[in-house]
């Protein structure tokens, strides 16, 4: 099975976006620890989650840095709308483009990775 988890919750959206990243993070690390092919992208509001997650002192801390691995990156289009652009940089996320919107640059291409065969999984 090849799976993309994608994080569009924004980080201020309390407990129940805290919940949606730890089961993002969750089951990225069960589908690794079982051999699988997934990817994680931080897209929307969700790009303002890489800088958080990179932080040591953030409580998601350490399960993000044990999924690290198969973290893509941020979208460049989202990142820079939600101003996320620099914490995530800073940070080591790559930019990931693939999938162009006139007047906004380019998002990370879901079609993509859907003809590459992942499922698509949002949180």
């Amino acid at each position: 099975m090849r799976a993309a988890v994608v994080v569009l919750a924004d980080p201020a959206g309390g407990d129940d976006a805290a919940g949606r990243v730890f089961n993002a993070l969750a089951v990225t690390g069960d589908l690794r620890r079982t051999g699988e092919d997934v990817s994680v992208i931080f897209q929307g509001a969700g790009t303002r989650w890489a800088a958080l997650l990179a932080d040591p002192e953030h409580p998601f801390h350490e399960l993000f840095v044990s999924v690290r691995p198969a973290v893509v990156g941020v979208s460049e289009a989202c990142s820079a709308f939600f101003g996320a652009r620099d914490g995530a940089v800073r940070a080591g996320f790559d930019l990931v483009r693939g999938n162009p919107v006139d007047g906004v640059g380019e998002l990370p291409s879901l079609a993509h990775l859907i003809a590459d065969g992942y499922q698509i999984l949002t949180f």
